[in-house]
């Protein structure tokens, strides 16, 4: 059962359960940690949202899977010992179901917000679907040699004379505003419309249909113009259009657990976001980061740290970083000081992964002056030495606020992380240094359905030669996911036990090394 837990600031709410006794098997150490924390584990807990996804379509913010995804996640904690809490948040929900298909001949279903666009008109975008025959009414193919804005398509209701009543009319942007061409095409007898970029250089992408719309009532689509041009090419052809959408307020749950032994005035967070995007299993993204931090947080029930460590997975990542937007809002002053740095894990085990390491020290120079707190660079610090002890080439990646991290920075709280990479392409040194396809996207399945562990939806070619390096569970790299997974621990256990490198908080007596280098530090871990 979920506990739910209404309030704002949680942070002192959040306990374990007993930790271990005298004399009982510890994890004391990276070494013992990192040994506790093994793939198989993590993979199990992979395995069981999958079978979420499967049951539930998804496991996206605001959707029965992400609801059963929270449970889980609640029951594995509660079975470790731990009393977890879960932190509601009303959130602005929007799911987009709107389809444009040529039925026949030479059948095509365009992809919604790459193809084409619904209506967003200020009056409202009304819903419905309407199948008929495609009717090009002053459609100009190709536009490129015209003037950019000089086609007068459907701008005049004698544009339409002789429009067959139930047809689907294509015109074309120009001279006039989208709201007349649609309300003309309505007028004489359209059951539906597609409005396509005009097609000279700069008006051939997606735009967004705005203005006064007034009246309208029929379905209405943007579409690029290599889109308009292909349904233009084939005429006659019988095409479906539907406008249909929801957009309310619904609820969803951040996930909170954190140790009973440490000091509370000195909280280590780590997080990782729970959600998906809708229609996927959000395996890689993020489930690996999820997996290996509940992992990480079972076995840290073995654990007595100096400091407390609060693990959290975040609700509505995908839909704006909106869990732990929420979080950190409602955090008092004297809470949002107690947080000695914040670690996130978002995508860890790439298909075609590389190992990625926030960049807090702005080696890189990719963030604004300012924009990264002190002591960043001392996490980083931190997960270099791991892949550096082990031998394993790692790489800055872009500390950019893109994940869960953000609102923590915002408030001047170091954080850091890992990334395997998304939607970018791995380079030919790249490929050098960890194997895989250069010129390939890090995750070929970024936000798509292919997310998944079954491999069902992959580019079989594109897998197929991946798995000439690698070993792929899925849309998972199982290496990579092993290697990060002890990172998460490693990290997390090192300041556990002390966090003076990036904050200057020593616990004399206690803290295996306080005041001592990062090298230090971390070799009197791993004993």
């Amino acid at each position: 059962m979920r506990t739910v837990y209404a309030g704002v600031a949680i942070a002192a709410l959040v306990v374990a359960g007993a930790a271990p006794s005298a004399g009982v098997p510890n994890n004391n150490s990276v070494k013992k940690l990192t040994k506790a924390v093994t793939v198989e584990g993590v993979l199990d807990h992979l395995e069981a949202l999958q079978e979420i996804a499967d049951e539930h379509g998804d496991r996206a913010a605001g959707r029965e899977g992400y609801d059963a995804s929270v449970d889980y996640v609640v029951e594995q904690l509660e079975g470790a010992g731990y009393d977890p809490v879960v932190q509601p948040f009303a959130f602005d929900y929007f799911e987009e179901n709107s389809e444009l298909i040529r039925v026949s001949p030479n059948p095509r279903t365009f992809v919604n917000e790459t193809d084409f666009l619904r209506n967003t008109f200020d009056s409202g975008s009304p819903e419905g679907t309407a199948t008929g025959p495609l009717v090009p009414v002053g459609v100009v193919v190709p536009a490129a040699a015209l003037p950019p804005n000089s086609n007068t398509s459907g701008c005049e209701a004698s544009d339409f004379a002789g429009f067959p009543i139930g047809g689907i009319a294509l015109v074309q942007r120009g001279t006039c505003g989208f709201n007349v061409k649609v309300l003309n095409a309505q007028t004489a007898g359209a059951a539906g419309v597609v409005v396509m970029n005009e097609g000279q250089p700069g008006r051939t992408g997606l735009i967004n249909m705005i203005g006064d719309a007034t009246g309208l009532e029929i379905p209405a689509v943007f579409v690029t113009s290599a889109a308009g041009e292909d349904l233009a090419a084939t005429p006659g052809a019988t095409v479906t259009v539907t406008v249909d959408y929801v957009a309310e307020e619904r609820t969803a749950y951040n996930v909170f657990a954190e140790t009973e032994k440490g000091d509370d005035n000195n909280t280590v967070m780590v997080g990782a976001h729970l959600d998906s995007v809708q229609g996927g299993a959000g395996i890689n993204d993020n489930g690996t980061g999820s997996a290996a931090l509940l992992e990480t947080a079972i076995q840290m029930q073995k654990v007595k740290p100096n400091n407390t460590v609060r693990f959290a997975w975040w609700g509505a990542e995908e839909s704006g970083l909106l869990g732990s937007e929420h979080y950190v809002a409602n955090l008092s002053p004297a809470e949002a000081d107690d947080i000695a740095l914040y670690l996130n894990f978002d995508m860890i085990g790439s298909p075609n992964y590389m190992f990625g390491v926030y960049d807090g020290d702005n080696s890189g120079g990719t963030a604004a002056p300012g924009f990264i707190p002190e002591g960043s660079a001392q996490i980083e610090d931190v997960f270099e030495k791991f892949y550096a002890d082990r031998g394993i080439p790692f790489q800055d990646t872009e500390f950019s606020g893109r994940s869960d991290y953000g609102p923590f920075i915002a408030i001047e709280i170091p954080a850091g992380g890992l990334f395997t990479g998304a939607e970018g392409v791995k380079t030919e040194a790249e490929e050098d240094l960890y194997g895989g396809v250069a010129g390939a996207a890090y995750d070929p399945c970024y936000h798509a359905f292919c997310d998944n562990l079954t491999g069902d939806g992959q580019n079989e070619a594109l897998y197929d030669q991946l798995e000439e390096d690698y070993t792929l569970v899925g849309n998972v790299n199982e290496y990579a996911l092993d290697v990060n997974s002890d990172a998460v621990a490693a990290a997390t256990i090192t300041f556990a036990f002390d966090t003076s490198t990036v904050n200057g908080v020593r616990k004399p007596g206690k803290s295996h090394g306080a005041g001592k280098s990062i090298d230090a530090l971390q070799d009197r871990f791993l004993q």
